[in-house]
C-alpha cells in the first residue's frame, strides 16, 4: 500500500451492549489513529436486522463518549464518506454483489433451507461435514447449475435467493497480519460464503469490504474471532480488483476469564461480581447489566486498565493517560495470546486514580453521598476529610465507610475491639486524657500528640494500650487515619464529648 492517511474504523453491530472486549478494540483503533495523525471512524454494521436491539446504537455512542474516545467521522458526527450506518447503504451493496456475479466471482443460489438441511443430513449419515464449495456447488440449485433463462425467471418471479462467493479451488491464500505474522489458508477448507441475503441485506463479509474500500480504511484492527474470515476478505479484495488498496490487518487477542478457560463473558461478571460493560445497559425487556461507570470507576482508570490488556509499553510503567497512550501505542507490542482479565487489578487502577485526584475534586464527588445521608458540612471540612481517608478507598462510594466518624459520634462500639483493647484501667486513662485535652489551647494534631505522649511516658503506660482505647472512644472501632488528625478536625468540644460517651458506654 502506498503512503496514505491512516484511517481506522470501529464497526460494532447494534445487537446489544458493548462488551469491554469491544471497547478495547475501539480504544486500540483510536490510539493507533492518534499515534499516526489519522482518523478514527465509527460505523454501525446493522446488516443483521433480525438481531437488531433498540437502544444499542445510542449505547455505543454514549459508552465511547464516557471513555473519552473521540470520533472523527461516523454516525454521530457525519463525514464525507457517509452514510455510516450500513442499513442506509443497502443499494450500494446490491450493486457490488452484481459486479462480482458479472465477473463470475459470485453466483445466485436458490437452495431452500429445507433442501440445505436434507443435504447436510445426507453428509452426516456418511459421517462427513457438508461444505458449500467447489466440490458440492455443482450439485446444488444455483446459477452455475441452472440455465440462464431459469435463473432469470426465478429472480423475476420473486423467488428467494442468496448471493454466494465463488471460492477458488485449492489455492493458498497468503496474508500478513501485523500482530500474528504470515497467515496461510488453503481455499479448499473454506465454503462459498453468503455475501447477500434473501432479505435484501448484505452479510458482514460483503458490506465491510465495500465500506472499508469506499471509506479508504488503511488498517483493519479487530478481534481475533474474525481471523477465520481473513482469507475470504483478501479474496474479495482481489475479486473486486482492489488488492492495491487493501488495508493492513491486525487481529487482537481475546480477553480471557479471570479463572478457568475461555473468553470473558457477561456470565463471568454476573458470577464473580464485576462489570463487563463500560456503562450500565438497560435492555428493552427491562433487564439491567452493570457498568463500570455506575460501579464507581473513573473513565481514565478504566481506559488505562483496558489498554494494558493485550498490549505492553515495553517498560515497567503501568499508569498512562489516554494522551500518553496515544503517543506510544504500537500494534507491534500487542501480544498474540489472550490476556486474563483481573478484577482486582481494575480496582487497583481506580484506587490510583482516586488518590491522584485533588482533595477538592474528591470532596465534590463525595458531597452528594453526605447530603443523601442528611449531613450538611462545609466544602472546606469535607476536603480535609477526603485528604485523610482517600488512600483507604478504591471508589468514592467507599469513602463513607472510611470517614463516617468525622460526621457522627459512635452510637455503638465494635465488640471485638472492645474485648481486645478496652482494659480495666481504660476508663481511668481516658478520663485523664479528657482532662489533659480540655486544657490544650491550640487544638492541633502535633500539639495534641506531644501532650498525650508525655502523659503516657510519665505514667509508664503502653503506647498501644492507651492509643487503642483512645481511638475506640473517638471512632467506635479500630480503624481510621491518625487519631490526632481526627480529633483536630472534629474539634475540641466534639472530641471531649466522645471520650465522655466512651467512658460511660463502653462495656455497659
Amino acid at each position: 500500500m502506498s503512503e496514505q492517511e491512516v484511517r481506522v474504523r470501529f464497526a460494532p453491530s447494534p445487537t446489544g451492549p458493548l462488551h469491554i472486549g469491544g471497547v478495547r478494540t475501539a480504544l486500540f483503533n483510536y490510539l493507533f489513529a492518534k499515534k499516526n495523525n489519522g482518523k478514527f471512524i465509527l460505523r454501525i454494521e446493522d446488516t443483521d436486522q433480525t438481531r437488531y436491539v433498540p437502544g444499542a446504537e445510542d449505547y455505543v455512542a454514549e459508552a465511547l463518549k464516557w471513555c473519552n474516545i473521540d470520533i472523527d467521522e461516523g454516525v454521530t458526527v457525519g463525514g464525507e464518506y457517509g452514510p455510516y450506518r450500513q442499513s442506509e447503504r443497502k443499494e450500494l451493496y446490491k450493486h457490488y454483489s452484481e459486479i462480482l456475479i458479472n465477473r463470475s466471482h459470485a453466483y445466485y443460489a436458490f437452495d431452500t433451507p429445507q433442501e440445505l438441511d436434507a443435504v447436510r443430513n445426507e453428509y452426516e449419515e456418511k459421517k462427513q461435514t457438508f461444505i458449500y464449495n467447489a466440490t458440492s456447488r455443482n450439485k446444488m440449485s444455483n446459477s452455475f447449475t441452472l440455465p440462464d433463462d431459469v435463473v432469470k425467471n426465478k429472480i423475476n418471479n420473486g423467488e428467494k435467493f442468496v448471493v454466494r462467493f465463488k471460492m477458488p479451488e485449492n489455492e493458498d491464500v497468503n496474508v500478513f497480519d501485523i500482530i500474528r505474522g504470515k497467515v496461510v489458508v488453503n481455499s479448499s477448507l473454506l465454503d462459498d460464503k453468503i455475501l447477500f441475503k434473501s432479505d435484501g441485506m448484505p452479510t458482514y463479509h460483503l458490506a465491510n469490504i465495500v465500506d472499508d474500500y469506499l471509506m479508504k480504511i488503511s488498517h483493519v484492527i479487530r478481534g481475533e474471532e474474525w481471523l477465520p474470515s481473513l482469507p475470504l476478505h483478501v479474496l474479495l479484495y482481489r475479486a473486486f480488483g482492489w488488492e492495491e488498496a487493501m488495508p493492513k490487518f491486525a487481529h487482537l487477542p481475546l480477553i480471557l476469564k479471570p479463572v478457568g478457560k475461555g473468553k470473558l463473558s457477561k456470565r463471568d461478571g454476573d458470577k464473580l461480581g464485576f462489570p463487563v460493560f463500560p456503562i450500565e445497559w438497560k435492555a428493552p425487556n427491562g433487564d439491567l447489566a452493570s457498568g463500570y461507570r455506575e460501579s464507581g470507576y473513573f473513565s481514565d482508570a478504566f481506559i488505562n486498565m483496558l489498554a494494558l490488556l493485550g498490549w505492553n509499553p515495553g517498560t515497567e510503567q503501568e499508569i498512562f493517560s489516554i494522551k500518553e497512550l496515544s503517543e506510544i501505542f504500537s500494534l507491534e507490542r500487542v501480544g498474540k495470546s489472550g490476556s486474563r482479565f483481573d478484577p482486582d487489578k481494575a480496582k487497583w487502577y481506580n484506587h490510583h486514580y482516586l488518590v491522584e485526584k485533588s482533595n477538592e475534586e474528591i470532596a465534590t464527588l463525595f458531597q452528594p453521598i453526605l447530603i443523601q445521608k442528611g449531613i450538611n458540612k462545609s466544602d472546606e471540612y469535607v476536603v480535609k476529610v477526603c485528604g485523610l481517608v482517600k488512600e483507604r478507598a478504591n471508589f468514592i462510594s467507599e469513602l463513607w465507610e472510611q470517614a463516617y466518624f468525622f460526621f457522627q459520634a459512635p452510637v455503638e462500639y465494635d465488640k471485638k475491639t472492645v474485648k481486645k483493647k478496652w482494659k480495666e484501667n481504660s476508663p481511668k486513662i481516658m478520663s485523664d486524657i479528657q482532662n489533659i485535652l480540655s486544657t490544650v489551647e491550640f487544638f492541633k494534631a502535633e500539639d495534641l500528640e506531644l501532650v498525650i505522649k508525655k502523659y503516657i511516658e510519665e505514667n509508664e503506660l503502653g503506647m498501644g494500650m492507651v492509643m487503642n482505647a483512645f481511638r475506640l472512644t473517638i471512632v467506635g472501632a479500630a480503624k481510621g487515619p491518625g487519631v490526632f488528625d481526627i480529633i483536630e478536625l472534629i474539634g475540641k468540644e466534639e472530641a471531649l464529648k466522645r471520650i465522655k460517651l466512651g467512658i460511660e458506654n463502653i462495656n455497659r
